[in-house]
């Protein structure tokens, strides 16, 4: 923040950066995997910001600066989601600002942090802004190490709580599809919220994420576990491989030539640097249960178990729901998908029974499609590159706005598959 105007009371004192303090720069810790999108209404402000997103410490920030002030940026969201971070250049009175944040409250996802860019040093006004949640107040003109500077002090805080949201997807029984699920879903919150992602295979023997996405990398998480002591943010960058714009992968080598045993802590360092270089990880966990599996599904903010409706699934989802609960006795249980649902002559469990012992609604239920699945596997493709107007595609984009808390599961209508889940939270 930009050193405030002593006032009578010697608090506060706003006013531009020092040469000193652009030294400064040179300390700031690379910045995560995150999205800042800047709203400026002058060219002084639009320059340094350009300046901002050329430098190396936000090599990994995607960042897009637009013309306009609050109302703009107001307008822009009505229709599409917020980013990480919002940095709004405004050159209206306290008043006028106030009405015009309150606009902007009104379509921006609770998560957003805001940086506003004013040309009022007035320290009523910054306090009022604090008050109502806006990250920072900062007074024009700033320079570059003012404003990075402060996007490290939101998002690199050591103190802080970890910046990203870690979800892992683990089958009841193996052949069920949950890396197929984990895989779609990464590349739909990645896709869908412009939210940087990264996927994370630990199936190192088998695992199907290089063969999903038609990414073969030399390197990937055995890297990463296999040498702990080189696991930082720079090296995590290095084993990271790009699938697209705002998605990255762990793979996994899906070989054979050693073996996996881990120790139970083997993934954590790996969870702690994701989640403080990306706001959103999946995990592709397999299908097995020892001490780092159950470690890592305890360490996860969100799990998403699927199964497929016949018994045996039914009996080691109870047994993962009841253990779970246990293990992680203050988070929410974990979301059930049913996948694989209507297999021509399969006898199947019906859903009412199926999710009644276990006391939990389906926040999706996705129907049997070999053609579909097959077609897109084989084409290194997800769901909805291969037909984005499928049932299929639409249960996985809704499956995506809940696990990432933009929607909740709404109690399911008995009757038919119809009213699968509902979105209490706009696109």
């Amino acid at each position: 923040m930009a050193n405030l105007d002593y006032t009578q009371e010697q608090e506060f004192q706003l006013a531009p950066s020092t040469e000193g303090e652009r030294g400064d720069i040179e300390r700031v810790r690379p910045l995560p995997r995150i999205s800042v999108h800047a709203f400026c209404e002058t060219d002084g402000v639009m320059r340094t910001l350009e300046r901002c997103a050329q430098d190396r410490r936000m090599a990994r920030v995607h960042t897009r600066i637009n013309n306009g002030g609050v109302l703009a940026a107001a307008n822009m969201y009505g229709s599409s989601s917020t980013p990480n971070l919002l940095i709004l250049e405004t050159s209206r009175n306290a008043d006028s600002l106030m009405a015009d944040l309150g606009q902007l409250a009104e379509v921006c996802d609770p998560d957003t942090r805001v940086v506003v860019i004013g040309h009022v040093n007035d320290v009523t006004l910054y306090r009022d802004l604090i008050r109502n949640g806006i990250s920072e107040y900062m007074v024009a003109p700033v320079s570059m190490a003012d404003v990075i500077g402060v996007i490290s002090s939101i998002f690199v805080d050591p103190d802080a709580e970890p910046l990203g949201k870690v979800i892992s997807f683990v089958g009841a029984k193996g052949g069920v599809g949950s890396s197929t699920l984990a895989h779609n879903c990464a590349w739909s919150i990645s896709e869908l919220f412009d939210s940087e992602t990264i996927l994370a295979d630990l199936d190192l023997p088998f695992g199907t994420a290089n063969l999903d996405f038609n990414n073969d990398p030399a390197q990937g998480i055995a890297e990463a576990v296999f040498s702990p002591d080189r696991l930082d943010e720079v090296f995590l960058d290095r084993l990271l491989a790009k699938c697209s714009e705002h998605l990255s992968m762990l793979a996994a080598p899906s070989m054979l030539d050693r073996n996996y045993d881990f120790a139970g802590d083997a993934f954590l360092p790996i969870l702690d640097i994701v989640q403080r270089n990306a706001p959103v990880t999946v995990l592709d966990v397999p299908h097995l249960w020892n001490d780092w599996t159950r470690k890592v599904l305890s360490a996860s903010d969100e799990i998403v178990i699927t199964a497929t409706p016949d018994l045996a699934n039914l009996r080691n989802t109870k047994n993962l729901f009841d253990t779970l609960a246990k293990l992680r006795p203050n988070d929410t249980p974990p979301l059930l998908v049913l996948n694989q649902v209507g297999v021509a002559k399969r006898p199947e469990i019906g859903v009412d029974i199926f999710c009644e012992p276990l006391g939990v609604e389906p926040c999706a239920i996705i129907p049997f499609d070999a053609q579909l699945f097959g077609d897109a596997s084989n084409s290194g493709l997800m769901i909805a590159e291969a037909n984005a107007k499928s049932p299929v595609a639409e249960s996985l984009s809704q499956l995506a706005h809940i696990v990432t808390g933009r929607a909740e599961v709404k109690k399911r209508r008995k009757s038919g598959l119809g009213g699968l889940m509902g979105l209490l939270g706009r696109k």
